[in-house]
Parts: structure tokens; C-alpha cells; sequence
């Protein structure tokens, strides 16, 4: 039995005219995915090939039901063409966004359309086998539920916190307790190819893609949460670096004192500017006899998440704006570093922080004023992801949807 193009795409034994055509017909997939639907003459002039090789590519594909014939177009003069498009539901990309304290995770189509989702699923991120396990339920039950047949879900990304090296699936932060790279665990589990990447990287990639990115080229995201991550684009180019690990921004070193960070360095800016600073910094204050609302509802104030301290702050607690406005002079003396360093046109800002509004946007605004150079400043522009939660999830889609169909 003649196999499909998607059992094609993931065989590596294709070689000569098998392994071209495929490659076509990825070309094929790729401009419908960017520009539309088309006709074949459009297709020969993107090809560079005869009518009759890509009307056989074309008519391969409407029989894996990849492609479907939408009939005729209205035409000046002649024979009128024929247009033809992706069908969305042909091929599924799961998107697995992984939090500290929770999981999203979706399923988006061939047309970067989302067609199910569920955040916030209870989660606890720790280095062990017991939580990499739970993980993986956590991918199965979502799957099972999402009335998708798993054969048409072409590849998961998977986000996660830390050193990443995307090109070989290997994670130096978390569930790195075997030889063999943490993608090709997972994916023995899953049953599905995975795809591992920075969960910052992922998240600017959904902006960049799919958020408020319009016409910029050369921008920055910033995942303000527990830790402190970046995502990079330059010449509208995602930007990994020598070793995939670009966008360590937590891990520059500003400050002189005696505080571990989680890289294992001292000083780091993710030390006293991040989530977990703010939730280590609001616990002593409660320790040392400052009060807050909060101490009505926990039983312990090491039981004090950095969700609890948001929540506080938009309910008008004093500590936790007193405190979120000292997080945000300190890191927009790091942003403005980064500012006078890239002079990017756009500095996004998204990350569980941001939900604190102007308590942490006007403190970062004020300190960029002070701190960068005017006609760098001048030239950049400051706002909040659009995407908020989903962003992690729509990045993580669709970068395993260009990887998977190498589309650009």
C-alpha cells in the first residue's frame, strides 16, 4: 500500500526522486501555509518547474487529503484556472507549555488556527522522574480528550525552562537524568516526534508569529515570571546563539551579593528581580512583622506562591505593590541594558509579572528613562504580550509546524 506524504515526511530512508519529491512538495505545503490558496500557475512560478510535474505534486496531495480543489476562478480572459488550498484538518501540531506550578497545553491545525486548549492544568515542575511521568499523563489525557485521532497529530513541542539545545532534544536544567536526549524520552512515551524548546524562546516565537508583532524585524521578549528569560529576534530571524542558549537574561550579573541564583552563580539579576525574588523577599518581610491580606489565608508563609503575591497586588495590597515596584526599577535598570545594547524597534513584555498591570510597568518605564540612552530609548517601543498564557502554546505549535514542514 502506497504510503501518505505525512508517512513519508517522517521515513528516513527516502533517497533520489522520493526524497525530491517530498521536499516539493513540502515547497507546495509551505507557500499555501504563508500566502493562501493558489493555482497551479502560481505554484510553477514559485517551483520553477512545468505545469505538469506540479499539477501530479497537487493532485498527489488532494489524495493524501492534504490539498483540496476549490473549483474555478474568475479570470480576464481565457481558460479559467483552477484554485487550490490547504485543508486545515488534515494535520494537527500539539503545543506543551511547561509552568512551575502548571501546564497548558494545544492543539493548533495546518492554518496555525487553535482547535483545543486547556491552561492552568495543576502541575509541580521538579527534576525527578515522578513529575516527568506525571508530564507525560498530563499529554495523554489531553490528547485523549481532544477527540483528535493521534495518527493526524504530526509533532509536539514541548517548552521548559532553562538550557536548551533544541537541535539535539538534550535539557541541562530539567529531567536530564538520562543518556539518552530528553525528546526521544517523551517521545518513546507519547508515541508522537518531539520537538524540546526554551519555553522563553517558544513564547516570543508566538508573538512574533502570531501577537502583536506586525512589521518589526528586530525585537525583544521578555518572560518576566519565576525566572527571567528572553527571546530574540533579529532581521526577523529567531536568535539561538552558538549553542541554542541565547536569551539568558536572568543570568546577567548586576548585582554584589551572597544569593545563589538557580544557575549556581552568584549576583545574577534573576537573584533579586524576578518571581522568585519578589516571593523570597515577600516572605521575610512577613517574617520581620510586615502585614498583608495575605496572612488571613495561608497557613504557612512558606506556602506563599508568586500567583498568591500577584493576586494580592491586584486586590490593592500594599506589600506586594510596595515590593513588585521595587522588582520593576531593578529590572528596568536590565531592560535598559539590553535597549542600549540591541536598539530593538519593539521590547515585549509577557510572563506572569506582567498581570500586575502598571504596579510593575510604570516602576520598568520610569527606570528606562533614566537609564538608557535618549536616542536609543526614543526609537523603541514598550508593550504587553497580546497573547498572554497562550503565547508559550502558540509558539510551541507553530515552531513544530515550520520544523516539521521546514517552512520558513
Amino acid at each position: 500500500m502506497k504510503k501518505t506524504f505525512f508517512e513519508e515526511l517522517n521515513s528516513d530512508k527516502l533517497t533520489g526522486v522520493a526524497y525530491k519529491n517530498i521536499n516539493l512538495k513540502k515547497t507546495v505545503i509551505s507557500y499555501m501555509a504563508n500566502f493562501g490558496n493558489c493555482t497551479v500557475a502560481d505554484l510553477c512560478k514559485e517551483l520553477n518547474l512545468s505545469a505538469p510535474k506540479v499539477a501530479t505534486l497537487v493532485n498527489e496531495l488532494i489524495a493524501d487529503n492534504i490539498l483540496k480543489d476549490f473549483g474555478k476562478i474568475d479570470s480576464t480572459g481565457g481558460r479559467r484556472p483552477n484554485i487550490f488550498g490547504l485543508l486545515p484538518e488534515s494535520g494537527f501540531f500539539l503545543g506543551v507549555d511547561v509552568k512551575q506550578n502548571h501546564v497548558n497545553i494545544g492543539l493548533t491545525n495546518l492554518q496555525k488556527d487553535i482547535v483545543h486548549l486547556s491552561v492552568n492544568l495543576p502541575y509541580a515542575l521538579e527534576n525527578n522522574s515522578q513529575s516527568l511521568d506525571e508530564l507525560c499523563r498530563l499529554i495523554k489525557s489531553f490528547i485523549k480528550g481532544s477527540s483528535i485521532s493521534k495518527d493526524k497529530i504530526l509533532g509536539l513541542g514541548l517548552n521548559l525552562s532553562g538550557r536548551i539545545n533544541y537541535a539535539t532534544g538534550y535539557s541541562y536544567s530539567f529531567f536530564h537524568f538520562n543518556e539518552e536526549p530528553l525528546s526521544k524520552v517523551i517521545e518513546s512515551q507519547i508515541g508522537i516526534k518531539v520537538f524540546l524548546e526554551n519555553d522563553s524562546r517558544a513564547m516570543a516565537f508566538g508573538e512574533f508569529s502570531s501577537g502583536i508583532v506586525k512589521d518589526e524585524k528586530n525585537v525583544l521578549f521578555l518572560n518576566l515570571d519565576y525566572g527571567l528569560g528572553m527571546g530574540i529576534l533579529i532581521n526577523s530571524q529567531l536568535y539561538y546563539g552558538k549553542s541554542g542558549f541565547a536569551g539568558e537574561f536572568g543570568h546577567i550579573p548586576s548585582f554584589k551579593n551572597e544569593i545563589i541564583c538557580h544557575c549556581g552563580k552568584k549576583g545574577c539579576l534573576e537573584t533579586e528581580a524576578s518571581g522568585w525574588a519578589l516571593t523570597r523577599f515577600f516572605r521575610e518581610k512577613l517574617r520581620n512583622g510586615s502585614s498583608s491580606a495575605l496572612t488571613s489565608k495561608i497557613e504557612s508563609i512558606e506556602d506563599i506562591r508568586l500567583e498568591d503575591i500577584i493576586e494580592a497586588a491586584n486586590n490593592d495590597d500594599t506589600l506586594a505593590i510596595e515590593l513588585i515596584a521595587d522588582i520593576g526599577e531593578k529590572l528596568g535598570r536590565g531592560i535598559a541594558t539590553l535597549i542600549n545594547i540591541f536598539n530593538p524597534e519593539l521590547v515585549i513584555l509577557g510572563g506572569n509579572l506582567v498581570a500586575t498591570g502598571e504596579y510593575l510597568i510604570l516602576p520598568i518605564k520610569s527606570t528606562l528613562n533614566k537609564y538608557t540612552l535618549s536616542l536609543v530609548n526614543n526609537d523603541t517601543q514598550i508593550k504587553v504580550s497580546n497573547l498572554g498564557d497562550k503565547a508559550g502554546v502558540v509558539g510551541a505549535c507553530l515552531l513544530v509546524r515550520n520544523r516539521f514542514l521546514s517552512i520558513a
